[in-house]
Order: structure tokens, then C-alpha cells, then sequence
């Protein structure tokens, strides 16, 4: 058996072989999640004219003492429309347009209005700074957002701006989630003591939701060749089948074998990562196939640093890592082993503080936990108050 690959070597001969898939066009406002497909290029110019940005009073550039005679009003989305001459102001609105002549603006709280008569009071000043030019924000053709930038709420409000109704996206990766083990319960409330509710799969499909398009779920299955090859004719139109359980070397372990004999080449098995070392990496023509450890903290880390990424990646995702920072230890940490930890942990004031519970059994310590702590194989031990890496849960 060859020895487990260093996690970076397996991401990196994950990710390499990724082709996005196809592009799609969706409208701006449902595209919250997704990934743009090409460079987002501004079609207007932001803002289009010199705007207010303040409320208080146009004027003239030429025209900056006072006293002036207000002579009407814009406001935003209703200009005012007529020329300015010397001595004449507009009150004028936040967001609101310029008048042709005017190249100044008077705060309202620095002047003093009596009717139509406006004057300045003795700090107030007339100035440009309180003009939005056009194109300050961007110009018509400017490159906005490279392609594979994830789309959230800013993301939309600019494209919105730029004048894009609709946006080319990678479309979302078709999953299949299939678990596997004789003793998982398809009902939680009718669990005999020789079994364990079947709640992998529940958990990698809400996991994967936000990447992903259709979900099939499929299990829990026996662990029988038989059962699983029946199981796996489910999953042939998915883009990505992941699988969880059944991935180790145990005599009921047969993830391995169902796959080899269902037609797919294993690229790589066993990762240097704890936990989760039993991780499963395959190809059956343009499918994806990724066995996950059936402990659910192993399937659950293993999806966060595979599965995930490989999803983001085929939806075209630039960076389809996870992001990590790095952040204080609230309490101390022993030694690491000879492979790259992932520790469960909280984020507190104090910093991040890892779960008493480390087990890859233990939900409950899971289920309270936010964050992730790297620990590089080998590390030495880490005292309260030092810098680790972290990834966010959520």
C-alpha cells in the first residue's frame, strides 16, 4: 500500500484536472452564488453626470459669495432643468443632479435661508468636494470583475450599476450523494442499538447546496458489490458523485472495488490529513468521483477541503479553495502527528478556542464548532495567545 500524499499535492491533482463546465446566462439578480464566466465590463459610465452629495445648494463656480436668490429645486430622479446665472441658486438633494452652470455646493447646515434669499453663514464655504463627478466610480468599458469572481449582494449591485440585466455563469455541477454502511438507519426515530441514523449524506447535501445544481441523493446502501452497484447506476448522470463510507481497508470496505468494477480510474487514495486519511479520488470519463471517510468529522473535513473545492472549481470558481486566516489561540495545543491536523474549534474574544472533543465521532463537538484549525505536520506545541491558521465554517 503506498503511503498517504501530502494534502497540497492532493488538492493541486484535484484542482488541475477541473474544466469548468459550460456557461450559462442568468439574470443579474438570481445570480447570487455563482461564478462569473467572463470578465464583468462596465456598459455605462457611474455616475452618468456630476451629482450632489450633499443636500444644500447649487451654484456657480464664478459665483461663490452670496448673497444668491433660490430659484428652484433638483432632486434625485427629478433635475432641475434651467440655466444658473450669477446670483442665483438651486437647492439641491443627496444623489441628486447638477445643474448645467452649477460647480459648487453650499451645505445646507452652513447657510441661512430667508424665502427665496440665501446667504452664507460665517463658517460656511461653497465648495466641489461635495460633487460626485461623473465616472468617479467607473467609465463605460472599464473591467470590473475578472472572470471566476464569486457573485454576492456588492457583486450584483455593481453589475446591476454597470448596466448588465442578465450574466454569464458556470453552470452548477449536477451532485449525487450516495452513503453507505450496514449499520445506518434511514429513520433516526426507529434506530435499533446495532445501528446509527444514516446522517452523512443529509449533512454533504446541505453542505454542498450552495455549489451545487440538482442534488440526488441515493443510500443509505448494504455493503454488499451487489447493493452498491445498483446504487451506483443512480448516480450516472451526475457531474460529481460523492461517496461516504467505505473508503478505508476494512473487510466491508468496498467503495474501492463497486468503483473499479462500475468503470471508474481511482487517481489517487489516502491523504496525509487527520482526519480524514482514507479519502478517495476517481474519474469515470467526465464524472468526478470523490469517496469520503464514513466518520461524519472525517467526511465532514474531507468535503470542506475536496468536495467543495471541487464543485467551485467546475463552476468555475477562480480561487475554489477554502480561505484561511490567521488568528490567536485562546488555549494552548500539543504537538501535531506526522500529518497536516484540522482541529475543531470556536471563534471567541480571546480568539479561536479548539473543542475539547476531538474524536471523529463526536457531532456534537462539530455542531458547536465555527472554525477549523490547520496544525502543518509536525508542528510543535502551541501556546494560548500564538498565531494559527484557521478556516471559517461559515
Amino acid at each position: 500500500m503506498t503511503p498517504p500524499i501530502p494534502l497540497e499535492e492532493a488538492q493541486h491533482r484535484l484542482l488541475s484536472g477541473v474544466t469548468p463546465l459550460n456557461m450559462e446566462e442568468v439574470a443579474t439578480e438570481a445570480a447570487a452564488g455563482r461564478h462569473l464566466a467572463a470578465p464583468l465590463v462596465a456598459r455605462r459610465t457611474q455616475p452618468a453626470a456630476d451629482l450632489s452629495a450633499m443636500d444644500g445648494y447649487a451654484m456657480r463656480g464664478d459665483d461663490l459669495a452670496g448673497p444668491w436668490s433660490v430659484i428652484g429645486r433638483s432632486a434625485a430622479g427629478r433635475p432641475f432643468g434651467g440655466p444658473l446665472a450669477p446670483g442665483q441658486a438651486v437647492r439641491i438633494a443627496t444623489g441628486a443632479l447638477l445643474p448645467a452652470d452649477a460647480s459648487a455646493v453650499l451645505l445646507q447646515e452652513e447657510a441661512a435661508r430667508d424665502g427665496d434669499s440665501l446667504t452664507l453663514l460665517a463658517d460656511g464655504a461653497c465648495s466641489p468636494r461635495h460633487i460626485r463627478r461623473a465616472g468617479f466610480d467607473f467609465a463605460a468599458g472599464t473591467p470590473l470583475l475578472p472572470a471566476g469572481t464569486r457573485i454576492g449582494a456588492g457583486q450584483i449591485a455593481l453589475a446591476l450599476s454597470a448596466g448588465h440585466a442578465t450574466l454569464p455563469v458556470g453552470r452548477l455541477p449536477r451532485l449525487a450523494v450516495l452513503d453507505s454502511g450496514d449499520e445506518l438507519a434511514r429513520d433516526p426515530a426507529a434506530c435499533a442499538p446495532h445501528q446509527i441514523p444514516a446522517s452523512n449524506g443529509a449533512m454533504l447535501a446541505a453542505m454542498a447546496a450552495p455549489h451545487a445544481g440538482a442534488i440526488t441523493r441515493i443510500g443509505p446502501v448494504a455493503d454488499t458489490l451487489e447493493a452498491l452497484a445498483a446504487a451506483l447506476a443512480g448516480a450516472e448522470d451526475a457531474d460529481v458523485l460523492v461517496t461516504s463510507g467505505g473508503a478505508s481497508v476494512g473487510d466491508h470496505d468496498l467503495i474501492r472495488p463497486a468503483l473499479e468494477a462500475w468503470g471508474a480510474q481511482i487517481a489517487f487514495w489516502r491523504v496525509a490529513i487527520r482526519p480524514g486519511k482514507p479519502l478517495l479520488v476517481a474519474r469515470r470519463g467526465p464524472q468526478w468521483i470523490i469517496g469520503l471517510p464514513g466518520n461524519p468529522v472525517s467526511s465532514y473535513v474531507t468535503a470542506v477541503l475536496f468536495l467543495l473545492p471541487l464543485l467551485r472549481a467546475l463552476a468555475g470558481a477562480a480561487d475554489p479553495l477554502p480561505r484561511s486566516l490567521h488568528l490567536p489561540l485562546a488555549a494552548p495545543l500539543p504537538a501535531a502527528g506526522t500529518r497536516t491536523e484540522f482541529v475543531r474549534a470556536r471563534l471567541t474574544d480571546a480568539g479561536v478556542l479548539p473543542a475539547s472533543e476531538q474524536d471523529s465521532s463526536a457531532l456534537l463537538s462539530l455542531a458547536g464548532s465555527d472554525a477549523l484549525i490547520r496544525r502543518p505536520a509536525g508542528s510543535v506545541a502551541a501556546r494560548a495567545g500564538e498565531m494559527v491558521a484557521v478556516h471559517l465554517l461559515a
